[in-house]
């Protein structure tokens, strides 16, 4: 069973000025979401800078969504980390505060084979009892689960169901696609391939653009569900510039500036990760107000 259907947020975390969390930020941001059908919250992937957190707060960050969420909609915890041990810790941490799901990014750094990424993965959904969506990002990670192990994994560990695949690969993404029908679900990772992956069989993406857009990202996924894919297409291509500019620098520091241009004050990011270049910023200003939304701040 799918853990969630259509558009997950990769949830930004927001912070104060002094950089500690800012709990109430996050609990407005958490409601936005869930106002404009946002059909997960997606805390702590890699959008929600949790290579800065301290492992404490990437926990306390998991607890205060599930409870602010109070069933609203799913929360799946990202808990991934090069550290075996330190996955699993995450993971029993965000079980017992209540997630609805995992989300675990291939081991970074570390760069695994993959009969480690087999064992690692196997680890993780042995010490807790939920459902697990592998995160493969290998642009980021320098690590990339083959389909053949991605298929393995879901067809020997019943609580591993899904792939978020962000390889920007479609040849690989169908290849995952078409070995795991009937094991596992495939998520988009990619926010220009929300459409085209759906029409591999897909069920929804887990979405940086959701952040801004919360709404447009959902109906796009809607329409091509209730078989309109001629507008969820034209969604897709409508997206692509403010897609770009969400990306013309590291993820996540388009899209915190952007929130803080739309006037949602979600505070600065954490080091090493800086504030974005004039030019950058312009050409993402252009990309919001030409998409239709609305932006208070320079």
């Amino acid at each position: 069973m799918a853990i969630f259907k259509g558009a997950g947020v990769a949830l930004i975390t927001p912070m104060k000025e002094n950089y500690e969390v800012d709990y109430e930020k996050l609990a407005e941001l958490l409601d936005f979401q869930i106002e404009n059908k946002t059909d997960a919250i997606i805390v702590c992937g890699t959008t929600g800078e949790p290579s800065t957190l301290t492992e404490d707060e990437h926990s306390e960050v998991i607890a205060f969504a599930v409870k602010h969420v109070n069933k609203r909609v799913p929360v799946i915890a990202g808990t991934g980390s090069n550290s075996t041990v330190t996955a699993v810790k995450l993971s029993k941490q965000a079980q017992e505060d209540g997630a609805d799901g995992l989300l675990v990014v291939t081991p970074y750094y570390n760069r695994s084979n993959q009969n480690g990424l087999y064992e690692h993965y196997k680890i993780i959904a042995e010490s807790a009892d939920l459902p697990i969506i592998i995160y493969n990002v290998p642009a980021r990670t320098g690590c990339n689960i083959l389909p053949e192990t991605v298929v393995r994994l879901g067809r020997d560990v019943k609580n591993i169901v899904a792939i978020k695949e962000a390889s920007g690969n479609i040849s690989q993404i169908a290849k995952v696609s078409q070995l795991s029908r009937g094991v596992m679900d495939v998520y988009s990772g990619n926010d220009d391939q929300i459409v085209p992956i759906l029409a591999l069989g897909a069920i929804g993406v887990i979405s940086v653009l959701s952040n801004v857009a919360p709404k447009q990202t959902h109906d796009m996924c809607e329409y091509f569900f209730n078989g309109d894919t001629e507008k969820a297409a034209n969604m897709q291509l409508d997206a692509i510039p403010l897609v770009d500019a969400l990306f013309c620098e590291v993820n996540p520091i388009p899209v915190k500036t952007a929130l803080n241009m739309m006037g949602m004050n979600v505070g600065p990011l954490r080091m090493p990760l800086y504030p974005m270049s004039d030019e950058h910023r312009e050409q993402l200003k252009k990309a919001l107000i030409d998409y239709g939304i609305k932006v208070n701040q320079r």
